[in-house]
């Protein structure tokens, strides 16, 4: 199976930014700290020993999902690519036809989604159902709270902003 897991550059530093921070950090002072907790003697009543232990293993957990999705990561640059339909990095405006209200979401990787914000994942039940429309669109959406109605309003490439601090 040839994987792929699509994400901006921003994305991909972002997952590597925490793999080496784990690495060359977390990883080291957990040692450390397994290293002192073995100086107190019986390991069977030691709780630093054994909360050490723990964290050393949720660090090694989160290291292999890190490895694994860097390992299929694609770089793409949705600035470069054609957004008359929706497509990775198309930022769409939807209106529900029921409460004829407007909502904004931008496709992006699965490590760069953010719904508060209007970022969701390329594999989010929503997305995956948009990719591929077009602006004036109608369609329903099968997601886990029901079935909406949606009409595309809008379909555009934006700069994404990850960070709204």
């Amino acid at each position: 199976m040839d994987r792929k897991e699509p994400m901006t550059a921003y994305g991909y530093e972002k997952l590597s930014f925490e793999l080496n921070d784990l690495k060359n950090r977390e990883l080291p002072e957990i040692v450390k700290e397994i290293e002192v907790a073995l100086e107190h003697g019986d390991l069977k009543e030691n709780a630093e020993y054994h909360a050490a232990k723990e964290k050393q293993r949720l660090v090694d957990l989160r290291l292999s999902e890190l490895a694994d999705v860097l390992n299929f990561a694609q770089i793409v640059d949705p600035s470069v690519l054609e957004h008359a339909r929706i497509s990775f990095g198309s930022t769409v405006v939807l209106c529900d036809v029921e409460t004829d209200t407007e909502i904004t979401y931008t496709i992006v990787g699965g490590c760069e989604s953010n719904p508060e914000n209007g970022l969701i994942s390329f594999n989010s039940p929503l997305a995956k159902q948009l990719l591929g429309k077009e602006e004036g669109d109608e369609f329903k959406a099968k997601l886990p709270g029901g079935v909406k109605e949606y009409e595309i309003l809008e379909v555009k490439y934006q700069e994404i902003v990850f960070d709204c601090n």
